[in-house]
């Protein structure tokens, strides 16, 4: 968020008594106000800012009660390994051992983090990663060729529903398959959002 500063009208002719009002207006991890779009032909790029992220990791010996806890909760089973798993309004993808990554759209769920660590109690550790981490969504017919050209994941094998990990311009991204060969999404830090979003354009523009 950034804060701009909205003077008000004096109260009285003495500069002292003047009212600073902060009117907070919400930025993208792109810097703007609005989600940014790219078209290229036969591959669309589009910043995705309205999802609120918290991470979730299972305390040592109580595996077994957070995967029993979870459905209820976020309306889904915890995936295993390289998995999504995708509930009514909350996803949930694999991060590492025992380590995932919950998300839902922000404008529901904005106090995700708080609603995770009050149902997992003491069984897990949640960490608010809303502000952390910046995705977008790339689909279309050229989209494996895209990641071909950026990143040693092999994006033509993934299927629907899975996750990997993979370095994209020297940046640790996480790269799920909604449509196989068709549709991901790419998540990174959010302080690196523009190295990233250059890195795909740029890439999607060499395709012709």
């Amino acid at each position: 968020m950034i804060s701009r500063l909205k003077w008000s009208a004096p109260i009285s002719l003495t500069p002292k008594e003047s009212v600073c009002v902060h009117d907070l207006i919400a930025i993208t991890p792109l810097g703007g106000t609005t989600a940014q779009t790219d078209s290229f032909p036969g591959l669309g790029i589009s910043e995705q800012p309205n999802w609120a992220l918290a991470s979730v990791s299972a305390r040592h010996g109580q595996v077994a009660t957070v995967h029993k806890i979870a459905p209820s909760l976020i309306g889904t089973d915890l995936p295993e390994v390289g998995k999504v798993s995708c509930g009514s309004e909350m996803t949930a993808f694999w991060m590492g051992p025992d380590q995932w990554m919950i998300m839902a759209a922000h404008d529901a769920h904005e106090d995700l983090a708080n609603m995770l660590r009050t149902g997992f109690t003491s069984s897990a550790s949640v960490t608010e990663q809303t502000d952390g981490w910046a995705r977008f969504d790339v689909e279309g017919e050229k989209t494996v060729a895209m990641f071909e050209r950026l990143c040693p994941l092999n994006a033509r094998a993934m299927t629907k529903d899975s996750v990997s990990r993979s370095a994209i311009e020297h940046l640790g991204c996480f790269i799920i398959c909604w449509t196989a060969g068709h549709r991901f999404s790419v998540l990174c830090p959010r302080s690196s959002a523009g190295s990233l979003h250059h890195a795909l354009c740029t890439a999607a523009k060499s395709l012709g």
